[in-house]
């Protein structure tokens, strides 16, 4: 297991734009006892060595939700890191598709990492930094991807508005603001409550089970995987970053932003100890760059602007200490979320791509 959850730490030494995960909770997280995902799951963790060196990894598995839902056969896999061998690619993939067709699944999809929550291989953008909790990767993953004979599922886009290259909120959107809210005196505004934290984590939950119903790729959220992102979000939880917008006192729609901590995780190089969580805990105040995770309102509220409002009181709210925001992930044929971003002019300035393909002999 150490050499499983540390054979990235080698494999980017040199590369000053990766960021370590919290490596005190990577050693705990690829179990089903300690995992929300894989606890309703079949999986194998792989390692490709050469020499008695590690020269790959794969988490391979079979999520039994996504395939009750969809009345599928497919499998996964994650946690993909590997030198640019590509034999040591191929072998990883040759098992993993021996090891899930004798579980009878006939295709197999990703990287969809269920211990990092990200999805996909980097694609565009490789100039700047990972956020928290989105991939990185050498574009040679790409490439491994075409030769083994995987295609494109889907592509999932991160816009940025960053004041360092001049981005200001639109004042148009401002006015519309004002005008929508007063149209509708019953909505209203309210950030994240931390003394009711687990109240407005079941909003989140409840509003994204019924509003991102029809995205590629949903699958039902359940009790245990809302409490393990909870969990990991709480410790850099912001409430100028998190905000709800209600009608009569009801959550009809919400945007999850949060600091990015990995700006403090490549400082501390992810080890908590003995000093490390003293700097996430006083340093993520300090943090002006931020990412988007989320936003989503119920179907009935959609087509009204509540998604511009949203993201509107979240800027406002971090107006003055905010560099950087960064909205990411956003699905290639998602137009309204895609429009709405880009009449706030925020500008795409990367891109990831999931992969699948049809295992031999299915």
């Amino acid at each position: 297991m150490r050499k499983f959850v540390f054979f990235p730490r080698a494999l980017y030494r040199n590369d000053p734009l990766w960021a370590p995960p919290i490596w005190a909770d990577e050693r705990k997280a690829y179990s089903a006892k300690t995992n929300a995902i894989l606890s309703h799951s079949d999986y194998v963790l792989l390692l490709a060595e050469n020499d008695g060196g590690v020269i790959g990894r794969s988490l391979v598995y079979v999520d039994r939700n996504f395939n009750a839902y969809y009345r599928a056969r497919t499998g996964f896999f994650g946690a993909f890191e590997c030198v640019e061998d590509f034999p040591a690619a191929r072998a990883l993939d040759e098992t993993a598709g021996e090891w899930l067709s004798a579980r009878g699944m006939d295709r197999v999809r990703g990287p969809i990492h269920p211990v990092a929550e990200s999805w996909g291989f980097l694609q565009r953008g490789f100039d700047t930094p990972p956020v928290f909790m989105a991939p990185y990767n050498p574009p040679y993953y790409n490439e491994f991807m075409d030769r083994l004979g995987y295609a494109k599922a889907k592509d999932l886009l991160a816009y940025e508005g960053s004041t360092e290259k001049g981005y200001e909120l639109p004042a148009r959107f401002e006015r519309f603001a004002e005008k929508l809210l007063a149209r509708h005196p019953g909505l209203g505004m309210r950030k994240l409550s931390l003394k009711d934290l687990e109240r407005d984590a079941e909003a989140v939950w409840s509003i994204s089970n019924v509003a991102v119903a029809d995205n590629w790729g949903y699958v039902p959220l359940d009790r245990g995987e809302l409490m393990d992102l909870l969990k990991k979000l709480k410790p850099i939880a912001d409430p100028e970053a998190v905000w709800f917008v209600e009608d009569d006192g009801r959550p009809v729609g919400y945007a999850l932003g949060f600091p990015d901590l990995n700006i403090i995780l490549k400082r501390i190089g992810g080890r908590l100890f003995p000093f490390g969580f003293l700097q996430v805990l006083f340093g993520v105040k300090k943090v002006k760059d931020y990412r988007l995770f989320g936003l989503a309102v119920l179907p009935e509220y959609q087509g009204m602007g509540l998604d511009v409002l949203l993201y509107i009181q979240l800027y406002r709210s971090l107006s003055g200490r905010i560099r950087r925001l960064e909205a990411n992930y956003i699905l290639e044929d998602n137009a309204k979320i895609r429009n709405a971003l880009e009449k706030l002019d925020l500008e795409l300035v990367k891109s990831y791509r999931v992969y699948e393909k049809t295992l031999a002999g299915r």
